[in-house]
């Protein structure tokens, strides 16, 4: 359990790629080092020993004949002094005698060499305890006869330095890996503390404490942009749950009133003996009461869905002028009661959901005719302006009170409760409009003093 925690752990995984990737790039440096340094090895002795074979030719080329080469033996032997590793052979080709030997390396090499083909490539052998590198070839006197030179070196000094490189490069990586590994650990470990305080607020909060929030002031960039986000996500939670709360509360208040009228009928019906017509009435007022419960929860559910974005919209072309007529019609009838006349003027068309913009107009035209002054006529006026399409519906009567205007569209939100209650309201219809056009991208306004016009006015974003 242990083990799975730490490789649960992200400054473990930290730690881990970092030691995996330092790894890799020390094996591929101390290949890439071991290389380089037997290139410039190889390099070298193919220097030297090119440099000392045309010493070597430019001595023969002062002597005559093969015959000459033991009298300047000393001249031989300058071209190898202060370089011990450095050995000679000089070998008559017609007589494969051996001519000058500077030492048992040297006549080893004529041995070991004796069948390779001349030419100015480094020949390599090895014995037992070493491994040497040679030159050889042979070089015509003017008289025609042939001497051929053997030049090697041994290679033991290379051998040496290529181990302690080796050996270097062994006992260093499994110490630079463990430094790179607690180095990385406290990197991470330091780099990832900020995010306690992600761990902290989460664990600690809760429906009382959806105020707290995190401070990103001295967060690194990309935990801060973190921070930003995750301010939001409380915010959004925050506003949510002061939502539901007033919400609950406001559903609560609303349904308490018929449920009570409705539990207070039927108890005083029970009460004594009733005729059939006295319980008929009750339930009659009931159905009343049952209808208003009703359409509540319809609404209720429709806000639900509309605030969370669960109504899908199927948008069409939507004649606005159409369906204001369309709803003018509808409530001809409670309007001409109170003699009150519906106009519609202009026309727009927008890209919206056919049902929804019937309920908002709805709304709004059922609501000026209950609020509209008996024997005035309520217009509504359609136009397409500067990217929008607007719809205003304007009726005469006593108007709103500035102080109601910011909270109208509020659910449950009545200017005149009791009035409200009795024309069947449930306080959900502006609130209802709100959502419609927020879904559609749009916006809805009022304009409005206590004795002269209302206006409330549809904005839809109809792009050119």
């Amino acid at each position: 359990m242990r083990r799975w925690r730490l490789a649960s752990s992200l400054a473990a995984r930290i730690t881990l790629a970092s030691t995996l990737v330092s790894l890799v790039v020390a094996v591929a440096a101390g290949v890439f080092g071991y290389e380089a340094v037997i290139v410039h090895l190889e390099d070298r002795i193919e220097d030297e020993l090119t440099g000392r074979r045309q010493q070597i030719l430019h001595v023969l080329a002062g002597l005559a004949n093969p015959a000459d080469i033991g009298a300047h033996r000393e001249r031989f032997d300058d071209i190898l002094i202060g370089h011990d590793g450095l050995h000679l052979a000089l070998q008559d080709v017609a007589g494969s005698s051996l001519l000058l030997v500077s030492s048992q390396t040297a006549a080893r090499s004529v041995a070991v060499l004796g069948e390779e083909p001349d030419g100015e490539s480094i020949l390599s052998w090895r014995d037992p305890a070493e491994r040497w590198s040679a030159l050889r070839n042979t070089y015509r006197f003017p008289s025609g006869q042939q001497v051929r030179y053997y030049l090697s070196t041994t290679r033991m000094h290379d051998d040496v330095l290529i181990g302690h490189y080796l050996g270097a490069i062994a006992l260093g990586l499994p110490l630079i890996l463990v430094l790179v590994a607690v180095g990385a650990w406290a990197v991470a470990r330091t780099g990832l503390a900020p995010l306690h305080r992600f761990n902290h607020l989460a664990a600690s909060t809760g429906a009382s404490s959806l105020h707290l929030r995190l401070s990103a002031a001295d967060l690194p960039e990309e935990l801060s942009e973190l921070a930003r986000e995750f301010n939001g996500m409380l915010d959004r939670i925050d506003q949510g749950y002061g939502r539901l709360l007033e919400f609950s509360g406001d559903l609560a208040h609303e349904m308490r009133t018929p449920i009570a009228t409705l539990m207070g009928r039927s108890q005083v019906a029970l009460s004594q003996s009733r005729s059939t017509q006295e319980l008929r009435e009750v339930l009659e007022g009931n159905i009343e009461e049952l209808e208003r419960l009703s359409g509540l929860t319809s609404d209720i559910l429709f806000m639900a869905r509309a605030e969370d974005g669960a109504t899908a919209l199927q948008r069409e072309p939507v004649p606005l002028h159409e369906e204001a007529r369309r709803v003018a019609e509808f409530l001809a009838l409670p309007a001409e009661e109170k003699g009150i006349s519906i106009s519609v003027a202009g026309a727009a068309t927008v890209a919206a959901d056919k049902l929804l913009v019937e309920r908002a107009v709805t709304n709004l035209l059922s609501n000026a005719v209950r609020h509209a002054t008996p024997g005035t006529a309520i217009r509504v006026c359609v136009e397409r302006r500067s990217g929008e399409a607007r719809l205003a519906v304007t009726n005469s009567g006593e108007g709103i009170p500035a102080e109601h205007l910011p909270r109208l569209f509020d659910r449950f939100y009545r200017v005149d409760t009791a009035r409200a209650r009795s024309d069947g309201g449930t306080g959900l219809g502006l609130a209802i409009v709100k959502s419609i056009m927020q879904a559609h991208g749009g916006s809805v306004e009022v304009e409005s003093a206590p004795g002269t016009q209302t206006t409330f006015r549809l904005r839809f974003p109809c792009p050119e």
